[in-house]
């Protein structure tokens, strides 16, 4: 009888200890995270038992870095941008990641096969692809812009502009609405002369912008009338138009695609919940799912026909898409590997360029 009992304590403390699995993912906040907390967070959960703890950035990578830095990390999974996710593995700052663990696609095909390309990377497994767009209220603008040009119009289509604080897109931006053809944009800024016309360009309006950080802010910007456009990640316009049923719009023109990938932090306290965490929710169901949620299109080719109706049963979500074939006519590809080299150094003309 002893030994039974002491056996029963034994495998319930090993049950408690299971069920009592946590992982801490670090997300990006407000609708996106809200997609993610839905089609990753709660199923996964249901299915393993491991809690999943969400905490917000505004960009996540520079947190892990100094929690890394500092020995002190408290997040097992963040959500990064991509030439953030190559510079951090490059600096030893994350755990790799074996690209055979992730599962294959509902027909077999192996996940690097499955995966758009770029999308697996040494220390990262991309979940999205997204844009930065610009937008518009449309009950704030007499005549609606239609092209990146518009943005930089003030003449035209007069009010405050509301820009990222940061030098990557917003450069790439101005060389666009100056008439530089998008294949041409970074071969540009490769040099002193398309760095100096880029910023040239954003003097025209640096007088009427309004500087953003966190995604939020722009549709709320735009909503309580404070900018008559803005840059703004393309699934936050979406929510608050589709969802909350503000009058915005985006501009598709000049749009920058970009992906967004999960990434482990070197140290992370629980390392295999982690990755039983990106394995799960990069699966092709789990990122189908996400798109019911927000228009930011899976990294899956297999989840592409499992996109169907936004959450409210009735919006299809092809259309807000940023890889759908009408908005891709004039985007540009984010070059991962031009900000991996010049992100320091054409952030810090950035900021020496504000305080001017």
């Amino acid at each position: 009888m002893k030994k039974t009992l002491i056996l029963t304590t034994a495998l319930t403390g090993f049950a408690f200890a299971a069920n009592a699995q946590e992982v801490t993912v670090m997300s990006w906040g407000g609708a996106y995270t809200k997609s993610q907390v839905e089609a990753y967070h709660k199923p996964f959960t249901a299915e393993t038992g491991i809690k999943v703890n969400s905490v917000d950035s505004d960009n996540p990578a520079t947190p892990i870095k100094a929690q890394v830095e500092a020995g002190n990390v408290t997040v097992d999974v963040a959500d990064v941008e991509f030439s953030d996710a190559v510079r951090l593995c490059d600096e030893g700052l994350l755990e790799e990641i074996d690209s055979s663990i992730l599962p294959a696609a509902p027909d077999g095909t192996a996940a690097v096969d499955d995966f758009i390309e770029g999308a697996i990377q040494d220390c990262a497994v991309a979940n999205i692809v997204w844009s930065t767009v610009f937008a518009y209220n449309k009950e704030n603008n007499a005549t609606a812009p239609d092209s990146i040009d518009d943005f930089f119009n003030l003449a035209d289509f007069p009010g405050k502009r509301g820009l990222r604080k940061s030098a990557k897109a917003t450069l790439e931006m101005a060389l666009m609405a100056d008439g530089v053809p998008a294949g041409e944009v970074y071969d540009l800024l490769e040099t002193d002369e398309g760095v100096d016309r880029a910023f040239a360009k954003l003097d025209t309006i640096k007088d009427e912008i309004v500087w953003w950080e966190a995604g939020a802010q722009p549709p709320q910007l735009l909503a309580d009338g404070e900018v008559a456009m803005s840059t703004a990640y393309n699934g936050r316009i979406f929510n608050a138009a589709v969802a909350e049923g503000q009058p915005l719009e985006v501009v598709w023109d000049g749009q920058i695609l970009d992906f967004d990938l999960f990434v482990i932090p070197k140290g992370a306290p629980n390392k295999e919940a982690a990755l039983d965490f990106i394995k799960f929710s990069t699966d092709t169901q789990r990122l189908a799912d996400q798109a019911s949620w927000i228009s930011y299109g899976p990294a899956r080719k297999s989840s592409g026909e499992l996109v169907g109706l936004f959450n409210d049963g009735k919006t299809e979500m092809a259309p807000h898409m940023p890889t759908a074939a009408a908005n891709l006519e004039n985007a540009l590809v984010n070059n991962f590997e031009f900000w991996v080299d010049r992100d320091a150094e054409l952030n810090e003309r950035f900021n020496a360029w504000l305080a001017q």
